[in-house]
């Protein structure tokens, strides 16, 4: 850690532990970048994990502890589970559907990237019985020998202060950086490969096989068995704007229903999103084009894939974390499934990532943009767009609250008020009182979480448990940021992972899948943490005895 004496921009030499005793496992990925932040000039920055419960707390340490590959095996062993699972016992034949083929997938996965495992293993313990002397992180002398870090600081123009970094961190410091896969340039990529490869087989088979299945059995045969509602809604919408049609229809009036459909579901004639989501049920409407290409699954995953790519192609350094950030919004369950029977979630979740990776570049007018164009599509994007007014800095460290709320304002207001304003109404019957359960018509959205249950067992007490939650709500995170304002996007993004996870479960009207925005949000907040900023960089530099370690050539 930085002294209290220390000159701004400047940093002490620093000597962590890695717990446990034993020696590094080589990995091709840096497991935690060694970014300082703006507000915290330290090298490291320590963990909030001493306010976590115990168990919990072991659980993040023993993960922290694995290496690359480990965490893979753990992610799809876990997701081969989950998928397992589902297949057997979810209530909904569609989530039925995606377990039966994503599966096998996660397990191929997860034994490919075992054996990847086992070959790192092998080569740490040949370097291990090559060094003679049992752990080849230990010098001549049997000290342990640090690596050598250095840190160049805002302003400095290139020096670089040395920092000593002992590869047996605990728990409450940052790791260092995990060696190469294998001894040899050629071994290493080799692995990198098998990484990918079962990176993809993954994706594949979790996320693009199923979603491909759906999207011609629905063509084929029952629509209803193949497709959730939103991509139904979505789709209908579309077809309305592109028509020239409002896409808000005013379909209850004080609890009589005004539109009467014999072929679908009344709820499914209400558009719950903000005007923005109809680009995605555009291609629908186009009766030359295949009927099976105009799906808006499609068009979601290829969106939600285009754009995590853009977000995390300029995050630097090549961490651990923003692989699981990719991992996260692409392949494993959390997007997956949903992209798969619906989505209509991951291109909001892609948005918000993207603004998040501007707000770490200090870009802030194009944060702006990008957090303007997820609020235009649904109102879960709303939280992170009004915290990120405090991590909106430009490059000379400034704040740029001004900038920021630009380019919200220039993708929102011509996208959202025009056709509020043209029928507010039917604008607020579909995006605030069908939401939130006050329509006449009761929303699909329906998962045993404790907000829904409650409501459920005092149905009289709706409107005021809704109003009760509301008011409660604002006035203790109006606290809260009185007391401890985010300060830089990785504390945005866990301020609004919390604050969404808690209104999720207390919402009257919610899903379960909900919840893949705040896993997405601390995700995220793990890997900026650990991001570099403009004007900052850090380079590993091995020690001598460390040299047969570091990888010669491009991982």
């Amino acid at each position: 850690m930085a002294s209290d004496k220390s000159p701004p921009g400047r940093y002490e030499p620093a000597v962590f532990h890695h717990w446990g005793g034993g020696p590094v496992i080589p990995s091709n990925v840096l497991t935690d970048g060694l970014g300082p932040h703006r507000s915290e000039p330290t090298l490291f920055r320590t963990t909030s994990w001493d306010s976590y419960p115990r168990p919990l707390r072991s659980g993040l340490s023993w993960l922290r502890g694995l290496s690359p590959e480990w965490r893979d095996v753990f992610l799809y062993t876990c997701s081969t589970i989950f998928a397992g699972l589902t297949a057997v016992a979810a209530g909904i034949p569609l989530y039925r559907a995606w377990g039966q083929m994503a599966v096998g997938f996660y397990a191929l996965g997860a034994v490919v990237m075992a054996f990847v495992a086992w070959r790192v293993k092998s080569a740490a313990d040949a370097q291990r019985r090559a060094a003679g002397n049992g752990d080849p992180s230990l010098d001549p002398a049997g000290e342990r020998a640090p690596v050598v870090v250095a840190a160049v600081a805002p302003g400095t123009l290139g020096e670089t202060t040395p920092v000593p970094v002992d590869v047996d961190a605990g728990p409450e410091s940052t790791p260092a950086r995990w060696p190469s896969t294998a001894g040899t340039p050629g071994a290493a990529r080799h692995l990198v490969v098998l990484r990918v490869v079962a990176f993809l087989i993954v994706l594949f088979g979790a996320t693009i096989v199923p979603l491909t299945m759906e999207v011609i059995w629905r063509s084929e045969g029952n629509a209803a068995l193949h497709v959730q509602p939103e991509v139904v809604v979505v789709e209908q919408a579309g077809t309305r704007a592109a028509h020239g049609r409002d896409p808000y229809q005013v379909v209850d009036r004080d609890g009589h229903i005004l539109i009467h459909e014999d072929t679908e579901p009344i709820y499914e004639l209400y558009y719950p999103y903000l005007p923005g989501m109809v680009i995605f049920g555009f291609t629908s409407s186009a009766s030359k084009v295949e009927a099976r290409l105009t799906d808006a699954r499609i068009q979601f995953l290829v969106f939600t894939t285009l754009v995590a790519i853009l977000a995390l192609w300029r995050m630097k350094p090549r961490t651990d974390a923003r692989i699981r950030a990719f991992q996260v919004l692409t392949a494993l369950p959390t997007a997956a499934l949903p992209l798969a029977t619906g989505g209509d979630d991951m291109p909001v979740a892609a948005l918000m990532l993207l603004g998040l990776c501007a707000l770490q570049r200090r870009r802030p007018f194009l944060a702006g943009l990008a957090l303007g164009a997820a609020s235009s599509l649904k109102f879960t994007a709303w939280p992170l767009v009004v915290f990120a007014l405090w991590g909106a800095y430009d490059l000379k460290a400034h704040r740029a609250i001004g900038r920021y709320v630009l380019g919200a304002v220039v993708v929102v207001a011509p996208v959202v008020l025009p056709v509020a304003l043209q029928n507010p109404s039917a604008f607020i019957d579909n995006v605030v009182r069908f939401p939130l359960g006050l329509a006449g018509v009761r929303s699909p959205a329906a998962s045993a979480l404790p907000g829904h249950e409650l409501v459920a067992a005092f149905p009289s007490a709706h409107k005021a448990y809704v109003v009760v939650v509301g008011v409660v709500g604002i006035a203790i995170l109006i606290r809260y940021l009185m007391k401890r304002p985010p300060r830089n996007p990785a504390d945005v993004a866990r301020l609004t992972g919390w604050f969404m996870l808690i209104a999720i479960l207390l919402a009257p009207a919610t899903r379960v899948g909900y919840l893949l925005y705040p896993i997405n949000l601390f995700v995220w907040a793990w890997m900026l943490r650990r991001s570099d900023e403009p004007g900052e960089s850090l380079v590993a530099f091995p020690s001598p005895t460390e040299e047969s370690l570091v990888p010669t050539g491009s991982p």
